[in-house]
């Protein structure tokens, strides 16, 4: 058994796929990379045999048709062999030294069986802005324990903009197993449910307080673009909906408890996640859109009354219904916190 599995999801990144793979290869042969040609129709596929040809034991292609970045992670899991599994998005990277660090604690838990089995690692990601002069690090250090194992009981209190993106993340493959993830396909945005539905099945967390993936941004195509992100609400509205139904169903089915520091972060993930979807919708103007927005509230409230209460009462659900300039001055608030969350432009 390899000791990580780090799928690699490409469309169309013949520009640069090669240079996330390469980032990846120091890990040696503890690691094996998965990358995943979702239909495209460039030299991707043709790279992602050369690179499996370069580094065989390493690197394996997997082709199939196009089903999104969903559907590409989720062939990722289903391929994976190693205990640990990440994904690293093909314009991105990781930094050598702390991919040392993160290999020595995964090998240090690797065998474990016992109650301090890792089920989450977590490490710090940076905003790598084109043409930035400061690149923003997303750290934990005030709401996490370091280096050692910990529950969510543990935890400390996330800051608005704070929260545990997949950057961030290396899970226990066989938790990722046992929660049935499956992401939906052909739909963006996904990565949110990659970092939400898991969560309840994680009973120990490591934090590595060192700066591991490199999230670059500056494609004008990037799903996380404003332009972008609004042309597609439909699909961040998508997404929206499944993490409302998902935290709903385990609320009553008793998997996750209420009042607990696990409901306290899922809940702040699921209200900012809605923020996003109404804040994209009033930037637009558009009628369409504003319907949007509409309809996943809607969709709360018939979903959990209590639920859409407690959001809609809140700080964002009030200011995301204020009229007048004034309610635009605070959705201009509300933009700069999901700016800093999800760094599009």
């Amino acid at each position: 058994m390899k000791l990580l599995s780090i799928a690699v999801p490409c469309y169309n990144s013949q520009d640069y796929m090669e240079k996330c793979v390469t980032s990846l290869l120091a890990g040696g042969d503890e690691v094996e990379i998965l990358v995943v040609d979702d239909g495209s129709s460039d030299r991707t596929p043709e790279i992602a045999d050369r690179l499996e040809r370069e580094h065989p034991g390493i690197v394996r292609a997997i082709h199939q048709p196009n089903k999104g970045h969903g559907g590409a992670v989720n062939t990722g899991i289903e391929n994976a062999t190693g205990r640990y599994f990440k994904v690293v998005d093909s314009d991105d990277k990781v930094k050598a030294s702390a991919y040392k660090i993160i290999l020595d604690i995964l090998r240090k838990f690797s065998e474990r069986e016992d109650d301090d089995t890792l089920d989450l690692l977590i490490s710090n990601f940076v905003y790598d802005k084109e043409g930035a002069s400061h690149h923003k690090v997303m750290e934990y250090r005030k709401v996490l324990p370091k280096d050692r194992i910990f529950s969510w009981d543990e935890t400390g209190r996330f800051k608005k903009g704070q929260y545990i993106l997949m950057h961030s993340v290396i899970y226990r493959t066989q938790v990722l197993k046992d929660c049935g993830l499956k992401l939906p396909e052909h739909c963006f945005y996904v990565d949110n449910i990659y970092v939400f539905d898991p969560m309840p099945y994680v009973k120990n967390i490591y934090y590595a307080d060192v700066n591991f993936y490199y999230y670059f941004i500056g494609r004008d195509d990037q799903s996380v673009n404003q332009e972008v992100m609004i042309r597609r609400l439909d699909q961040q509205a998508r997404v929206n909906r499944i993490m409302i139904d998902y935290f709903s169903d385990s609320l009553r089915s008793g998997l996750i408890e209420k009042k607990s520091r696990l409901f306290k972060y899922m809940y702040n993930y699921l209200e900012i996640i809605t923020t996003i979807t109404s804040v994209m919708a009033i930037c637009s103007g558009e009628k369409d859109k504003m319907d949007i927005m509409d309809e996943v509230w809607n969709y709360l409230r018939d979903k959990d009354a209590q639920l859409y209460r407690k959001i809609r009462s809140g700080v964002f659900g009030i200011a995301l219904h204020l009229p007048g300039k004034g309610g635009k001055a605070v959705v201009k608030a509300c933009y700069k916190v999901a700016q800093g969350i999800f760094g599009f432009n």
